[in-house]
């Protein structure tokens, strides 16, 4: 039995050092190193080998996808500035590299870049803007504001139903009288802009008179509700050159239409307001109403048109802004 013991001992020592001996040797470390080598170039090499494939697909949606940007220009009928818009390109290295992180090759993760236009609005001197530009799937129901507050709560309402902010036109006698209400629409978080002070025909007033209409305006404004506003609306669309010049180089707003009227001002039924104006809507297009019973009625109507026609009602001044209102 010792001699069985003895024997079981002399062979595991030589298998031991057997063992010790390929393990240590050189050919077993270089053939470890040759399949860790192998291991990390079949993982490595496809992206290497891929990514002038990757580049070269995304150069080709770059030319499928890329929109030049449009110039603002002079309507020469209206006499008004149409803003431009900006372009939009694919970034080809952001993209590569978007899709380098997410180890996958799709259109879904193109990365893209606005371009401005070579002629923006600002470029063009001092005009009125009655409209964004036509390729901009924006629309505004802008509400002038001198009368109607029985109304205003269900505008309010419906506005904040469809998570939609617009743009008030406040008259400054209107917020004299009622600055808590004005406050409140400012704090439902909707663009305040100028009406004048007392509803008058800017196309016949003086100099001084314009100045006047729109300065106390912005007062008053600004004391009830913290807001500055930017821009400015003539009461009944009249205006004169010198209306445009004294907002926009003595108060720097600009000087805002409209493109679509509702009339509401002078009662239409319901279907009358809606026939007129749902015809009308369109990218870029700025709608004139006031808080009147049959604009508190059909306003919600008017949305759901605009949306299902694709446009996000908003603010006038992301109308006319030549930024793009989304990107892919």
């Amino acid at each position: 039995m010792k001699k069985n013991l003895g024997k079981l001992a002399v062979i595991s020592a030589c298998w031991g050092a057997l063992l010790f001996a390929v393990v240590n040797s050189q050919p077993i470390d270089l053939y470890i190193s040759k399949v860790k080598e192998r291991m990390f170039a079949e993982k490595s090499q496809p992206v290497h080998r891929n990514e002038d494939a990757w580049r070269l697909q995304i150069e080709e949606w770059k030319r499928e996808k890329d929109e030049q940007p449009i110039n603002a220009r002079i309507d020469r009928v209206w006499k008004s500035i149409v803003p431009g818009y900006n372009g939009l390109e694919v970034d080809v290295e952001a993209s590569l590299q978007a899709m380098r992180d997410a180890e996958q090759i799709t259109p879904q993760k193109l990365v893209y870049k606005e371009v401005p236009p070579e002629i923006s609005k600002e470029k063009l001197g001092i005009y009125p803007i009655y409209r964004g530009n036509e390729q901009k799937p924006a629309i505004s129901f802008m509400v002038n504001v001198a009368w109607g507050n029985e109304h205003l709560d269900r505008i309010l309402n419906t506005l904040d139903h469809y998570h939609i902010k617009t743009t008030f036109f406040l008259d400054g006698s209107w917020v004299k009288k009622y600055p808590d209400l004005a406050k409140k629409i400012a704090d439902r978080g909707h663009e305040i802009g100028n009406h004048a002070y007392s509803h008058p025909d800017m196309s016949k007033l003086s100099p001084e008179r314009i100045r006047q209409e729109i300065g106390k305006t912005q007062a008053v404004i600004k004391e009830a509700t913290g807001i500055t506003p930017h821009l400015f609306a003539p009461p009944s669309g009249a205006f004169q050159d010198s209306v445009v010049k004294i907002a926009k180089q003595e108060f720097h707003m600009q000087t805002i239409l409209w493109s679509a009227d509702t009339v509401d001002w002078q009662k239409p039924s319901l279907e009358q307001m809606l026939s007129r104006v749902g015809g009308k809507l369109g990218n870029g297009v700025l709608v004139l109403m006031h808080p009147t019973q049959v604009s508190a009625q059909g306003l919600e109507s008017l949305i759901k048109k605009a949306q299902q026609k694709g446009l996000t009602p908003t603010t006038v001044s992301e109308v006319i802004a030549e930024t793009r209102l989304r990107t892919p």
